[in-house]
C-alpha cells in the first residue's frame, strides 16, 4: 500500500477524563468527508504518551472501525523499548490498521547502528507488516541520519516510508537521494511540505490538517500534479495556520482550535495545560482571518 497525500496526525478527544468516543468518531468522519488521504491515531498529536495501554488500544480500534478501510490507518506504535515496540506493532496489526508509525528510540540515545538494529528486530518480529519510521530529533534527542534511513529502506522490507521531521531541507533531500526507488518520504512538518514535495516527498503527516483537512489535501494534490502555482497559493494561505499550531506545545493549539470550531470538547492531559491568554488570542485571530471561526 502506498502512503501519499495529506495524512492527519489525529488529536484524541477527551471528555470527563476519558476518551470521547463519539467525539473521536465524529472527528474521523469529518476528516474523511473533507478528503483526507490517511489518518495517524495515537501519535504525538494524539497524546499517546498520556494514554493507558487500555486507552491506547481503544483509540486504535475506534479509528480502524470508523474508517472501515476508506483511507489508510497508520497507527502510532513506537517505543524506546524494542520489546514493547514489537508488542504494540503486533496489536496494531491485529486491530486491522494498515501500518504502524514507529518513532525512533527516544531518551536512550542509541547510535545509528542501534537505531538500525531496533527497527530490524521489529521487522523480523512482525514480518510483512508495513512500518513508517518517524524521525523527530526535537522530541527524541536523536537524529536518524539519511544513510541510516536508506540502509533500513534497503535491508528491512517492512520499512516502506519515513516521516521526516528533522526540520532540515538538505537532510530531507539526502534521504530521497540515498533511499532506493519506491521508498516514500513524507514531510513531518507542515511548514516544509511545499519544499519537501518539490524535492520528491509524497505527502505530509500533518498537524494542521486536523483543522483544515481539505486545504492540506488540496496542497498535496497540487504538488503531486506538479501544479506549483496552485500549490504555492495554498501553502501561503496555510502558513499562518501552520505557525499557529505551534504557538505552544503540540497538540495544545490544535485542540484549542478544534474546540473553538466546535469539532471536539477541549481537553488536554497533564503535563500539557491550556494555552496562555496571549497565545490563545493570537490563535483566535489566525482562525478568524482564515474564516474558520
Amino acid at each position: 500500500m502506498q502512503f501519499t497525500g495529506a495524512i492527519t496526525a489525529l488529536a484524541t478527544p477527551f471528555k470527563n477524563g476519558q476518551i470521547d468516543e463519539e467525539g473521536f468518531r465524529n472527528l474521523i468522519e469529518w476528516q474523511i468527508q473533507e478528503g483526507i488521504d490517511g489518518l495517524v491515531p495515537v501519535g504525538t498529536t494524539g497524546e499517546k504518551a498520556t494514554l493507558t495501554h487500555e486507552e491506547y488500544e481503544k483509540a486504535v480500534k475506534i479509528c480502524v472501525d470508523q474508517v472501515k478501510k476508506r483511507v489508510p490507518v497508520i497507527a502510532g506504535a513506537g517505543s524506546n523499548n524494542t520489546v514493547e515496540a514489537v508488542e504494540l506493532l503486533k496489536f496494531v496489526k491485529r486491530a486491522g490498521a494498515d501500518a504502524g508509525m514507529m518513532l525512533s528510540p527516544y531518551y536512550n540515545k542509541p547510535t545509528q547502528e542501534g537505531v538500525y538494529q531496533h527497527f530490524k528486530a521489529i521487522g523480523k518480529a512482525v514480518p510483512g507488516f508495513p512500518m513508517v519510521i518517524y524521525n523527530v530529533p526535537g522530541r527524541t534527542g536523536l537524529n536518524m541520519l539519511p544513510k541510516t534511513v536508506a540502509r533500513m529502506a534497503r535491508d528491512i522490507p517492512e520499512v516502506v516510508a519515513v516521516k521526516e521531521a528533522c526540520g532540515n531541507i538538505e537532510q530531507i533531500a539526502e534521504v530521497m537521494e540515498y533511499a532506493p526507488a519506491g521508498f516514500t518520504c513524507l514531510s513531518g512538518d507542515d511548514s516544509m511540505v511545499l519544499a519537501a514535495m518539490a524535492l520528491g516527498a509524497k505527502g505530509v503527516i500533518s498537524v494542521a490538517s486536523n483543522i483544515v483537512p481539505r486545504q492540506v489535501h488540496e496542497l498535496c494534490e497540487a504538488c503531486l500534479k506538479d501544479d506549483m502555482v496552485k500549490a504555492r497559493e495554498l501553502f501561503y494561505w496555510l502558513s499562518p495556520i501552520n505557525r499557529a499550531c505551534f504557538y505552544e506545545t503540540n497538540p495544545g493549539p490544535v485542540k484549542t482550535a478544534l474546540g473553538l470550531m466546535g469539532k471536539l470538547e477541549f481537553s488536554l492531559r497533564l503535563p500539557l495545560v491550556p494555552m496562555a491568554e496571549n497565545t490563545e488570542q493570537a490563535l483566535r485571530d489566525v482562525l478568524k482571518n482564515a474564516k474558520l471561526i
